[in-house]
């Protein structure tokens, strides 16, 4: 079968779940080959062969790390070009977007994004999308080219295929111009004790209908009863009530969990592009005529402040 290349995120050699899934979705096209950047990447080579990767390039390369996204860019083009491989996958989300668009440069090929799902074409390989507020889905293949195609995270389960990869050290060039951007300082994210918001199975979200920022703590404790991530639109985030990097929508984070909670979100279409594709959708909103009904599973007409401690009651009862 041809090689599909995927990118892997990963955190010292910790594999980020998104990067399981498209072992996954590569398998349905091709034999997935794991593209392993920055440094700490051989202790991924394990986790990578339970799921399935049946060849391991690993460059180990701290340098990579010290600067944004171009020599990420330019590692994988350079790996791409030489093995000559029948897809490239890479997670959705900012950084994802921006090394598909400089990698579909750099090849000559066309770029696919926010992919739900792929299936196997006659030609290549077909990306399923949502469209139109999650309304119609599209497929879509590449004509040029490699095909490059960013998933969603949550758009297929993990599932464990253990393989003997290959491990390859790949040696690449940067170029001056990919040196351009240093990283000057960091500073390690404060964990929260919720999972990341992109990857979440399951993502409880408040908005301008939360009032406060004191009022994201009725938010909070529903998404703990759930095991969930925290969201909140972009009316929350811009009246200061919850940090910014915690909004879903066209300008925040894209999310695809197995269900998304909106309470108090009216459901403007810049919010609705950030969750549209999630699996089950339950709004809880005051205003029976608010624009999130259109879209939901399951909807509550009524007070958030009502509603949703009474969800999180029943929650840890039925935990119990």
């Amino acid at each position: 079968m041809s090689e599909v290349l995927v990118l892997v995120e990963h955190a010292d050699g910790n594999v980020r779940k998104p990067a399981l899934e498209l072992l996954t979705l590569a398998r349905r096209i091709g034999s997935p080959s794991a593209v392993v950047l920055g440094a700490g990447g051989q202790a991924a080579v394990e986790t990578l062969a339970r799921h399935g990767a049946e060849k391991v390039y690993l460059v180990d390369s701290a340098e990579l790390d010290g600067f944004l996204i171009a020599p990420k860019a330019e590692a994988l083009a350079q790996i791409a070009a030489a093995a000559s491989p029948a897809a490239i996958l890479i997670t959705s989300g900012n950084d994802g977007a921006e090394i598909a668009g400089r990698l579909g440069v750099k090849l000559e090929s066309g770029v696919l994004t926010d992919a739900v799902d792929l299936l196997a074409g006659e030609s290549g390989p077909v990306a399923v999308q949502s469209a139109f507020a999650g309304s119609f889905s599209v497929t879509s293949a590449v004509t040029t080219g490699t095909p490059i195609i960013t998933v969603k995270a949550n758009s297929a389960p993990v599932e464990e295929a253990p393989a003997t990869p290959v491990v390859e050290q790949v040696a690449v060039t940067l170029s001056d111009l990919a040196r351009t951007a240093p990283v000057l300082s960091s500073e390690p994210r404060k964990a929260s004790g919720r999972p990341e918001l992109t990857e979440a199975a399951i993502v409880v979200s408040g908005g301008r209908g939360v009032g406060s920022e004191e009022g994201f703590g009725v938010i909070e404790r529903l998404a703990d009863s759930l095991g969930a991530a925290v969201g909140a639109s972009r009316a929350a985030t811009d009246a200061g009530w919850y940090p910014h990097q915690y909004q879903v929508g066209q300008t925040g984070k894209t999310v695809a969990p197995q269900l998304y909670v909106a309470a108090g979100i009216s459901g403007a279409i810049q919010h609705r592009a950030g969750m549209q594709t999630s699996k089950t959708i339950v709004a809880v909103n005051k205003d029976a005529e608010a624009p999130i009904f259109e879209l939901v599973d399951f909807g509550v007409v009524g007070d958030l402040f009502t509603v949703v401690p009474q969800l999180a009651d029943e929650v840890d009862k039925r935990k119990g």
